[in-house]
């Protein structure tokens, strides 16, 4: 007797904003980008109060928190639309999900700031950090399979991508060392965990991916798009 071949994992595509709200299953995947958008301002604020080093585009918002009179999830809020506005001239459109990431994430992240206390524990500050790469890895692929648009900073590397004909990675490598050193100009907090952060993210979330893609029509179905690959950020 033959063995049946295996399912395909359901196929990440690229639908603009109109489409991914008219691609099916709209009330699961809003369900999943909020939770998944949730997480991700959790697992910020649990690598803040780990103190043992923030992901490359935190340690930019906590340079300029050090300067501007706002929380640092709202600078993250700012930060996000001034991307956006880079959107303009690389001709990426925002779907519901871009906005949403915009404004969850810095919600979530300064909620959990709030109430969660930076422990004196060595052990406990790294188990926090950790936890928190974890914790982003599994909210990226929570939020990427939903299927309702890139958040701000995967749009403005997949732009730059598509304008300039560089590799993904190289446009990803180049964003996060800017942002790098900008952050740290500016008294960011750059320590072990960013760079466990930059080395393990993508390998986590690549890995968790297909548990959480939304089977949604081909493009073709829904009215254009195309396939995207797994990459994230």
């Amino acid at each position: 007797m033959s063995t049946p071949a295996p399912t395909p994992a359901p196929a990440l595509v690229d639908l603009g904003p109109v489409a991914q709200l008219r691609a099916g299953r709209l009330a699961h995947r809003l369900v999943q980008l909020h939770v998944g958008l949730v997480l991700y301002g959790v697992s910020l604020a649990m690598m803040v109060r780990g103190d043992l080093g923030l992901a490359p585009w935190d340690v930019l918002h906590s340079g300029l928190a050090r300067y501007l009179p706002l929380d640092l999830g709202q600078v993250l809020i700012v930060v996000s639309f001034l991307v956006l506005l880079a959107w303009i001239p690389l001709r990426e459109v925002p779907g519901y999900g871009t906005i949403a990431n915009a404004i969850v994430l810095g919600l979530a992240a300064d909620a959990t700031l709030a109430v969660l206390e930076r422990p004196d524990d060595v052990a406990a500050r790294l188990a926090l950090m950790l936890g928190g790469i974890l914790a982003c890895g599994t909210a990226t692929a929570c939020y990427i399979g939903a299927q309702l648009g890139r958040g701000p900073r995967d749009g403005l590397m997949t732009g730059l991508h598509r304008r300039t004909g560089l590799s993904l990675r190289l446009v990803r490598t180049a964003l996060e060392i800017t942002v790098v050193v900008l952050g740290l100009a500016l008294g960011g907090h750059l320590g072990p965990g960013t760079v466990l952060f930059a080395l393990t993210i993508g390998p986590i979330t690549q890995a968790l991916l297909p548990a959480f893609v939304v089977a949604l029509p081909t493009p073709a179905d829904v009215g254009g798009g195309a396939p995207v690959s797994d990459a994230s950020r």
